[in-house]
């Protein structure tokens, strides 16, 4: 079977004094994938947004709250759809020089951990990861390698293609965009948009799920690792 995997980060700069990273995905089978595009689009148009207007955590508010919600219960209804992140803390504690690292070598082993639990061997994957920077496709280019090295006995045959895309233009990475950001949030302690509380809130109730503890790894509709650095 074919899967699309939407990928998006949060906090994923060295020096951005926020002292941890989520990076996570939606999963959704390939043939399934403009069904939902399809289904998100008419939420917006729903709730009196223009349905090719971005949706994200950043833009969570009052005033579109009720849009949101439908969004989230859209996900939570639809039982085909999945979704993994890992929560990296304490980036202030890593210690690249000892492990022999930089800080593109960390990322990119984040971005494996959040991969390697949502690919099965003998299933097609597509995955998409949304434009951050101008050193986008170099990332990308270093993921394959890093894919490619760790699992490489699956590489060829399962991941068939890693590709940079603008989350404009795809609802799905929208919505993977709108989950992180509510596992970020949560994890950073924040409280000053009492929209995003209670949005956490609803996902917290439909999920039965906490979104600042890890899940026990046979979770499959919510799945969160939280990764500490080694000592040193």
């Amino acid at each position: 079977m074919e899967y699309n995997i939407y990928c998006d980060e949060s906090c994923h700069l060295p020096h951005d004094n926020v002292d941890l990273m989520v990076i996570g995905g939606i999963s959704c089978p390939k043939e399934k994938a403009e069904f939902i595009n399809k289904a998100i689009r008419d939420i917006k148009i729903k709730n009196g947004v223009y349905k090719f207007a971005e949706i994200k955590w950043t833009k969570v508010s009052e005033s579109k709250y009720k849009m949101y919600e439908e969004l989230v219960d859209l996900f939570f209804d639809t039982s085909y759809l999945t979704f993994r992140a890992v929560v990296a803390l304490n980036k202030s504690h890593l210690n690249y020089e000892k492990f022999h690292l930089t800080h593109d070598d960390w990322y990119q082993r984040i971005y494996y951990l959040t991969l390697r639990e949502v690919i099965d061997i003998g299933n097609d994957y597509h995955i998409y990861v949304d434009i951050k920077d101008t050193k986008g496709s170099e990332k990308i280019d270093q993921l394959k390698d890093v894919l490619n090295n760790v699992v490489g006995y699956f590489y060829d045959e399962t991941v068939k293609n890693i590709q940079l895309v603008r989350s404009d233009q795809i609802q799905l990475l929208q919505l993977a965009d709108l989950f992180i950001g509510a596992v970020s949030y949560s994890n950073r302690g924040l409280k000053a948009n009492p929209a995003k509380l209670k949005l956490i809130e609803h996902i917290e109730e439909k999920s039965n799920r906490i979104l600042t503890k890890s899940t026990p790894k046979s979770e499959e509709k919510i799945n969160i690792f939280k990764w500490l650095p080694k000592e040193g």
